[in-house]
């Protein structure tokens, strides 16, 4: 895609300030509309019982468990991040961090060589999960307690700036980073009329898995090599 031409950005605030600042210094425009809000949720409660270590999945939960009068009591614990992003935004103090290839099955198979049989594992996550951490270690005898603390609730609608570069040909691609964002823009698209303009657009994917719901919808994807947002950046300057 030449530089100039406009990157729709749908992933959640801040994130998304974040890589539309990135985008703009490489000399691409970018057009910001989170198809996801960030919810804190401050009252649910640790599970009882001991913890062995203490997985991360994503950024938002990385972020907000800082906040957690919680985080306390966990951090004589070592710590599990899915990838180098929400490692980096995860609280400090942390007995040891361990980071994963970037993928909930890259998470699973490191605890699955590094926890042994009766190991208990904290998940730290959100109401909607990519990756079911109990049944990927069930058979390795590790037992998974899950402490949601936040929900990403949907966008209701494209905002009218996004329907008028998309209308006017002005968008020639969109970096899609979860399946949920992914799926709620096909859905936000369908009900404002513009999901055909957007198969026109070459949708630059973090995995198989979030190009799904964009295949489903009879739209071009492109998988970037690592899930990361310098794979989504190499796609972009192929």
């Amino acid at each position: 895609m030449a530089p100039a031409a406009r990157v729709l950005v749908t992933r959640p605030a801040p994130d998304a300030e974040a890589t539309a600042g990135r985008l703009r210094a490489a000399g691409f425009a970018a057009v910001v509309d989170p198809m996801l809000v960030v919810e804190p949720l401050p009252g649910t409660s640790l599970p009882e019982g001991r913890f062995d270590a203490v997985a991360l999945t994503s950024v938002n939960g990385a972020r907000l468990l800082a906040g957690r009068a919680e985080l306390a009591g966990l951090r004589a614990l070592p710590l599990y991040a899915v990838g180098r992003r929400t490692a980096a935004a995860a609280p400090a103090g942390f007995a040891a961090t361990r980071v994963a290839g970037g993928s909930g099955a890259a998470l699973a198979e490191l605890l699955r060589a590094e926890l042994p049989p009766g190991a208990r594992l904290l998940h730290v996550a959100g109401e909607d999960r990519a990756v079911d951490l109990g049944a990927e270690l069930a058979e390795a005898g590790i037992d998974v307690g899950l402490f949601v603390i936040y929900r990403a609730v949907p966008a209701r609608a494209l905002a009218p700036a996004t329907i008028a570069a998309i209308e006017g040909g002005q968008v020639g691609a969109a970096f899609h980073f979860s399946p949920r964002t992914a799926a709620t823009l096909a859905e936000r698209a369908h009900e404002a009329g513009v999901a055909a303009r957007l198969a026109e657009v070459e949708h630059l994917c973090f995995s198989a898995g979030v190009a799904a719901p964009l295949r489903s919808a009879g739209w071009r994807t492109r998988i970037a090599a690592t899930p990361s947002e310098e794979g989504l950046f190499a796609l972009l300057k192929r």
